[in-house]
C-alpha cells in the first residue's frame, strides 16, 4: 500500500500542469476487488504534497476495480451497455477520491462526462480548465462518456482538452521494458522511448488509440510505478529513475 510522502525540498515540479491516469485496481489494495479506503486516503496525501508545490492536478480514474466492460464479469452483455456500467463504476471511484482529498483539505471537483448531478457537475472544458486555475484538483469520470473508449483514451483526450504538459500513466511496474521483466529478467528497461519505437516495437503500456492521440498531439506520457511511496512527486519533477518518458524523436 502507498505510503503517505513528505515533500522533498531537491525535488521542483518539471510540469505546471499535468495529468495523471490512475487505474481502478490501484484503488483495490489487497483486495480482489472493490475499494479500500486507507489506499485512497494514501494517493491522496500523495497528491497533496505536488499540490501544495503549486501544480495543477487533473486525474482520469479507471474503474476496473469495479467492473470492466470486456471483462469475464460482463459475460455476455452488449458492449454499449456493459461499458456504460464501466462509466459508472469510474464515477464511484472519482468520489471516494474526492472524499480522501476533501478530507485532508484539497479542495476537488468531479467532472463527469455522463450526467450525474446530484454526485458530479458535467464535464465542460472551460470550467475544467477555470478550477485549475483556481488551484483546485480535477478529477474527471465517466470515460469519455462513450461507449468503445478506454479510460486510456478519455485521459489522453482529457490532457489535451486542458493542454496539460504531460500525461502520467501510474502502473505497477517501474517503466517500459524491451520485454516482460517478469518472463525475462535480463529484459531491458528504457528511461527514454520514442512514439514510433513503442509502435514499432508493439510495447503495450496504454491502448494504440490513447498512444496515437498523445503522439499526433506530441503529448508526452510518462509511465511509472505509484506502489512506491513519494513516486508521483518523482515523476512530476521529472525524474526518470522511476520511470520511462515516451515522447516525440526529436
Amino acid at each position: 500500500m502507498l505510503m503517505s510522502a513528505r515533500p522533498a525540498k531537491s525535488l521542483k515540479p518539471a510540469f505546471q500542469r499535468v495529468l495523471l491516469k490512475l487505474s481502478g485496481e490501484a484503488l483495490m489494495g489487497s483486495q480482489k476487488y472493490g475499494i479500500d479506503t486507507l489506499v485512497a486516503e494514501a494517493v491522496a496525501k500523495e497528491l497533496k504534497v505536488v499540490y501544495e508545490l503549486g501544480v495543477e492536478i487533473a486525474i482520469v480514474v479507471g474503474g476496473g476495480n469495479i467492473f470492466r466492460g470486456v471483462s469475464k464479469s460482463a459475460g455476455n452483455m452488449d458492449r454499449s451497455s456493459a461499458d456504460y456500467i464501466g462509466m459508472l463504476a469510474t464515477v464511484m471511484n472519482a468520489v471516494v477520491l474526492q472524499d480522501a482529498l476533501e478530507r485532508i483539505r484539497v479542495p476537488t471537483r468531479v467532472l463527469s462526462a455522463i450526467h450525474i448531478p446530484q454526485l458530479a457537475e458535467p464535464f465542460i472544458r472551460r470550467r475544467a480548465i477555470r478550477h485549475l486555475e483556481k488551484k483546485r484538483i480535477v478529477i474527471f469520470a465517466g470515460g469519455t462518456g462513450n461507449p468503445y473508449f478506454t479510460t486510456d483514451s478519455a485521459a489522453a483526450l482529457r490532457a489535451l482538452e486542458i493542454h496539460a504538459e504531460v500525461l502520467l500513466k501510474a502502473t505497477k511496474v517501474d517503466g517500459i521494458y524491451s520485454e516482460d521483466p517478469n518472463i525475462n529478467p535480463n529484459a531491458k528497461k528504457f528511461d527514454k522511448i520514442s512514439f514510433q519505437e513503442l509502435i514499432e516495437k508493439q510495447l503495450k503500456i496504454m491502448d494504440s488509440s490513447a498512444v496515437s492521440l498523445c503522439r499526433d498531439n506530441n503529448l508526452p506520457i510518462m509511465v511509472f510505478n505509484m506502489k512506491q511511496s513519494g513516486n508521483i512527486l518523482k515523476a512530476v519533477s521529472g525524474d526518470l529513475s522511476i520511470g520511462t518518458l515516451v515522447e516525440n524523436s526529436k
